[in-house]
Order: C-alpha cells, then structure tokens, then sequence
C-alpha cells in the first residue's frame, strides 16, 4: 500500500490541529444551523407523485416536461409562489438549483425557499423553512473529543473498471444506486490495515458513508467521512476527527444513503460527530 508518511516535521503540531478542529466545529455548527441549513429542511417531494400537479403543503401545480430535463410550475399571484423575487403569474420552466446554497433557489414561498433537485432521473422539490421545529429546538452537535491518533495515512484505489453503481437502502425505506469510483485505503491505530468504498466529489475529494463499532451505541447508526484530493502517489490524509453526521440525523426529511458493502468497519472509531445534542 502506497500512504504518505507521518507529518512533516515543520507540519503544524498537535496544539494547532485541535484549534483548527475546535475552529472547524464552531463553522459547522453554524451551518447545520443557519436559516436555509439542514436544520430547516421540513419536506422532500417527488413530483412525479404529485397528483394533478398538487404537492402537499405546496400552493402551485408541479410537473415534469415532457423531455423530463426541466419542471413546469404554474401558479397565480394569490398562490404567493415567487420566482427570482417576483411573484409568479402564469407558468414558468424551472432547471436545477444549487444544492450547496439553498438560498439562492429560484423559488420561494414567503421565507421557504423550495430547491428542485434530481435524484435517480426524477424530479424532487425539498422546502427549506428558517422557522422549522427542528432548527429553534437545535442545541448543538455532540463531538467525540479530539485525537489526534485518528488522523491516519491513507492511499485512495480508485476501481479499475472504472466507477460503479451500488444499490444500497435509504434512510425513507427505499433502495437507491449509490455510485463509488474506488477504496480508500487506511490504517487504524492499531496498525491494521482496512478500506472503504468512496465516491469522488465536487474538487477532486472523497466522500464514504461508513459505520462502525460506536455506531448505534455511542454514536449515530452511521456517518459520513470526507476527504481532501489525493495527492502525489494517491496520498490521502483521513482525519477521523472530521467525521459528521448525515442530514438525517438533525430532521427525516433527506433521503441519506446507508453504508454501502464493507463500510462497516469491525472496531470503533471514537472520534468525529456523535450525535445531535439532547438526542
């Protein structure tokens, strides 16, 4: 196995990783909880189930074009739908959102904002509420505490037929391809040597859904890890410390992959996000 080595020693030491994760963990939560964070989330709607176009809780009617790559939506000013700030009146051809900026969706719902998403070729609406129960009751994220035993070296291999498609449950009952480009290949601090399946993200990094001996017990059922882009050699630092909790963990309106085939691990990985405070 190709890994990098320990830390350089002109690397920042140990101190200054726990304030850059202690820093890490202020802006996280500050996300979770921002008015369009995960916290706001109240509903996850899948047009094609909209009967006659009516969307539960929704004013408007919803539909897929008939080419299946945009979303009619059609509503009159009383319905109180806007788009782009002004309030819709007739019907209008809507794209895409950037799921990274919720607030920036096209459409909105006096302060929901309503971002069309597209999972599995079909069409999802998913509302963002800054009032939602969930986001006032918020009172923090649980974090195991930092070790830096659990920043490991690491390689990422990626597959060599190329990426696949794996089917794996979700956390709304229903099964869904989860789509993975290799192994990330690490060492516990034991000195065994384990690997995940990964997919690559936005800007070269890794993502892997995982599970392991604290999940369930001391932890939430499962978590996400993320990486940085491998470097020279296909080196990768996996810090443990960096591991959150899925969407779900803070409301059930997302639809989060379980881990998929090998990505429960045989041990317990006491660090990263435990659960949400008061849970």
């Amino acid at each position: 196995m190709s890994t990098e080595r320990a830390e350089a020693n002109d690397g920042p030491d140990a101190g200054d990783l726990r304030r850059e994760w202690e820093r890490w963990r202020e802006k996280r939560a500050a996300a979770v909880a921002a008015p369009y964070g995960p916290l706001s989330v109240t509903g996850t709607r899948w047009i094609a189930e909209a009967e006659d176009g009516a969307i539960a809780g929704l004013p408007g009617r919803w539909a897929e074009s008939a080419d299946g790559e945009s979303v009619l939506l059609e509503a009159g000013v009383a319905d109180g739908l806007a788009v782009d700030d002004e309030l819709l009146a007739g019907e209008v051809r809507l794209g895409e959102d950037d799921e990274g900026d919720p607030g920036a969706s096209r459409v909105s719902y006096g302060p929901r904002r309503l971002v069309l998403m597209r999972r599995e070729g079909q069409w999802v609406v998913r509302v963002f509420d800054p009032e939602a129960p969930s986001r006032r009751a918020f009172q923090g994220i649980d974090a195991f505490p930092y070790d830096p035993a659990w920043v490991r070296p690491g390689a990422f291999r990626a597959y060599e037929e190329g990426e696949r498609s794996v089917l794996v449950g979700n956390a709304d009952g229903r099964e869904r391809g989860l789509g993975l480009a290799g192994h990330l290949i690490f060492t516990e601090p034991g000195g065994g040597e384990h690997r995940l399946q990964v997919a690559v993200v936005a800007g070269g990094g890794l993502w892997a859904v995982l599970a392991d001996g604290t999940s369930g017990r001391t932890s939430y059922p499962f978590r996400f890890l993320r990486t940085g882009a491998p470097r020279a050699g296909n080196a990768v630092t996996v810090d443990f410390n960096r591991t959150t909790l899925p969407p779900c963990a803070f409301t059930d309106n997302f639809l989060c992959p379980f881990p998929p085939p090998g990505n429960r691990l045989p041990f317990d990985v006491p660090a990263g996000e435990r659960n949400v405070s008061g849970t």
